[in-house]
């Protein structure tokens, strides 16, 4: 086996093309992973329109949330637990920090280190070639932590966690502890606003209100634990602050939750009580935060991606909460990889939560 198909953006904005990438020889200690199921995210979709931050050369493959069977492996390897991995297991895989940087070595915060290798934006027309997901077949680097994946879990669900699903898990651990007698309110109801009602019911709030759009995704987010939403398509922001006050005694929301975009940070501050928590996950796009009025001892907290333990946070979650939570139905509609033009239009224009490509 000399190569395999995969999806490639070649020019933003124009078609992604299914070309043949090499297989790179396998270097000690890392591994190939024949994907069986790898999801799309709005970040896949923004490097689909135009570069992000400038850093994105083209061509790429798409793609930066894959679960796959572990093919080959170049000498032994244990997963994040400890146990040896083999052939034919099913995993996930964390990105990788560089472990000597004052981020990760001083201030303990690996997520924001300045050499942090992940996927979905690296050239495949240079080794290791195989880094995005949307392809036959990926490249796992040596340093990856490795999550194997229960049976109970699908694996469009555990490709999810490897974005989403492990950043809201990140979130929750940097929120702390959430009281049976606290509302919450989140802002976005696509795969991290809908996977973190969940998480937000599952960890006890007393009530979980979902501001969003559309009228599908919302359908899914009460599914997925909200007691309340609300359409952003049909309200405006001085209904929505009511909204949140009639829930609430007049008091505002203990938590709120960002998960849409920066450019909600305004309106989400409007919603949160004096005393409050204000927790902002992905921290995409850019925000002016100028308001009128900040509520009273408020803690602002920012989370972007995870780290590896987030990864086996999200899979325990899925594997543990299956009887509990509708996850599949998060994954709206599964595409082969021939459809993958279809897939990141559907993600584009927001007519699905997730969309999935199987292998």
């Amino acid at each position: 086996m000399k190569d395999c198909r995969a999806a490639v953006i070649t020019a933003h904005d124009q078609p992604l093309e299914i070309r043949r990438i090499p297989i790179p020889q396998l270097d000690p200690g890392s591994l190939l992973v024949k994907i069986a199921a790898s999801t799309l995210c709005g970040t896949d979709v923004h490097r689909w329109h135009g570069p992000l931050e400038g850093h994105d050369s083209l061509p790429i493959i798409t793609g930066h949330e894959p679960c796959g069977y572990v093919e080959e492996i170049a000498g032994e390897r244990t997963d994040i637990l400890g146990n040896p991995v083999k052939r034919g297991d099913r995993i996930v895989w964390s990105y990788v920090a560089c472990g000597s940087c004052y981020y990760c070595s001083v201030a303990l915060q690996p997520c924001i280190c300045r050499g942090r290798a992940s996927w979905g934006h690296n050239r495949s027309d240079r080794p290791p070639y195989l880094l995005g997901s949307c392809a036959e077949y990926m490249y796992v680097p040596p340093p990856c932590l490795i999550i194997k994946v229960p049976d109970s879990v699908s694996s469009a669900s555990a490709a999810a966690s490897a974005c989403a699903y492990r950043t809201v898990m990140h979130g929750f651990d940097r929120l702390g502890a959430i009281k049976s007698h606290e509302t919450v309110v989140i802002q976005g109801s696509g795969p991290i606003g809908t996977f973190a009602a969940a998480v937000a019911r599952d960890h006890g709030a007393k009530k979980v209100l979902v501001i969003g759009a559309p009228a599908a995704r919302l359908e899914v987010s009460k599914k997925m634990g909200a007691d309340a939403v609300v359409n952003i398509d049909v309200t405006d922001e001085k209904e929505r602050h009511q909204w949140v006050r009639d829930h609430t005694d007049g008091r505002g929301a203990d938590i709120v939750i960002q998960a849409a975009t920066n450019m909600a940070v305004p309106e989400g501050l409007t919603l949160l009580r004096d005393g409050g928590r204000y927790l902002n996950i992905g921290v995409g796009g850019k925000a002016n935060i100028a308001v009128d009025r900040l509520p009273q001892e408020m803690l602002l907290l920012t989370v972007r991606s995870g780290e590896p333990r987030h990864w086996l946070q999200a899979i325990d979650f899925l594997a543990s909460r299956n009887d509990t939570f509708p996850f599949e139905e998060m994954i709206s509609k599964s595409y082969t990889l021939d459809e993958i033009n279809d897939a990141m239009q559907a993600m584009a224009s927001y007519r699905v939560v997730k969309a999935a490509i199987n292998f």
